[in-house]
């Protein structure tokens, strides 16, 4: 089948990138004449306050990836939709819906004669700008088949266009190979008696940062926080929050995008990974601290908890609740609990689950 997947790819950063790139590997792997149609600017920067490119690719390149898409080219968009006219099956991955414009008009020029798809990231962003909620309806309501990554994101799906086709299937790992390694011979030793907390990722007010500040603040003295990650606003407001909890001793602010190769020091050197979501789609991060023998702690929100075992390899909690979160924290803190989590944590197969994903996407 000659397959046409349109969104971003290296170099461009980031889960969506990773999992696009990954999707054509896998693709052409089964016997698909596979290519990806990505951007070479993918929107304003103003809209894009972190780094958006890298210069060090985040996984293997597809090579068959042709970067000829710009935000500020509309005939880009048309003569896109001309090219993808000889695809058996043409799939946009939605990460925003800045991106709609563009996917609607290489649609238009497509024509009726493809099979098409969209990947939602997210049906709808966290943090809404107006004319959202239209754009996407009408990308919805124009393709032939919506795949989402939960049973949440799939009734968002339906409300927004009730007459679509929706197939939801598990997000499948696309992460940075990482051994499983015995964890408490191996990782980097901490002074006792100290947990080691860190959060992953860019900034944004729904990974409820501040949640997890005022959780700490009442957590026992000996629990440390690192955060690494660009601040999608400034972070002067984060700074203030920290001193005036009396966290300065006890929280490292590590603003700025962590190159893939400096993720096995930065998990090596925690205790357990938090993430303190107020809301949430889906997430690599859990997967991520796994595959480096870290335990989780995560809320509720969205599918954050399908791939953790409660009591088992992490810890739940309710999202938005910092005296919960503290509950879990304080639980964590106890070495012997830290200990018969990092034993519990298996080792990390994407097999399975984008042989899933293949069979979802392809009969789409």
């Amino acid at each position: 089948m000659r397959i046409a997947l349109v969104g971003p790819a290296h170099p461009y950063k980031g889960g969506g990138a990773r999992h696009t790139t990954e999707l054509a590997h896998r693709l052409a792997a089964a016997g698909h004449d596979v290519i990806i149609e990505s951007w070479r600017a993918q929107y304003p920067r103003r809209l894009y306050p972190g780094q958006q490119t890298v210069d060090v690719p985040e996984g293997e390149p597809y090579p068959r990836t042709h970067r000829r898409l710009a935000w500020y080219r509309p005939d880009g968009w048309l003569a896109a939709g001309g090219r993808l006219r000889t695809a058996d099956l043409v799939v946009f991955v939605l990460l925003t819906p800045l991106q709609v414009p563009s996917y609607l008009t290489i649609l238009a020029a497509l024509g009726r004669r493809n099979r098409t798809a969209v990947i939602c990231h997210n049906v709808l962003p966290h943090e809404r700008r107006p004319g959202d909620v239209p754009l996407v309806r009408a990308l919805l309501t124009r393709v032939g088949a919506v795949i989402t990554h939960s049973a949440a994101q799939a009734a968002q799906a339906k409300d927004l266009a009730p007459g679509a086709t929706v197939r939801t299937v598990a997000m499948p790992p696309h992460l940075p190979a990482a051994p499983h390694q015995d964890h408490d011979t191996e990782r980097a030793a901490s002074p006792a008696p100290q947990t080691r907390l860190l959060f992953f990722g860019i900034v944004r007010p729904y990974k409820g940062l501040d949640v997890l500040l005022r959780a700490l603040a009442q957590a026992p003295p000996h629990v440390t926080l690192t955060v690494a990650g660009e601040f999608w606003s400034d972070i002067t407001e984060m700074e203030y929050l920290v001193s005036e909890l009396g966290l300065r001793d006890r929280v490292a602010l590590r603003p700025g995008y962590v190159p893939a190769d400096q993720i096995p020091a930065l998990f090596a050197a925690a205790d357990a990974l938090v993430m303190p979501y107020r809301e949430a789609t889906a997430s690599q991060n859990a997967l991520l601290a796994f595959a480096h023998g870290v335990p989780v702690v995560t809320t509720t929100a969205g599918a954050l908890a399908e791939a953790v075992r409660d009591g088992v390899d992490g810890l739940t909690c309710a999202p938005g609740d910092p005296g919960d979160l503290l509950r879990a924290l304080t639980e964590i803190s106890d070495p012997e609990v830290a200990h018969r989590l990092r034993a519990g944590i298996p080792a990390v197969d994407p097999e399975p689950g984008w042989a899933a994903y293949l069979r979802e996407l392809l009969a789409a």
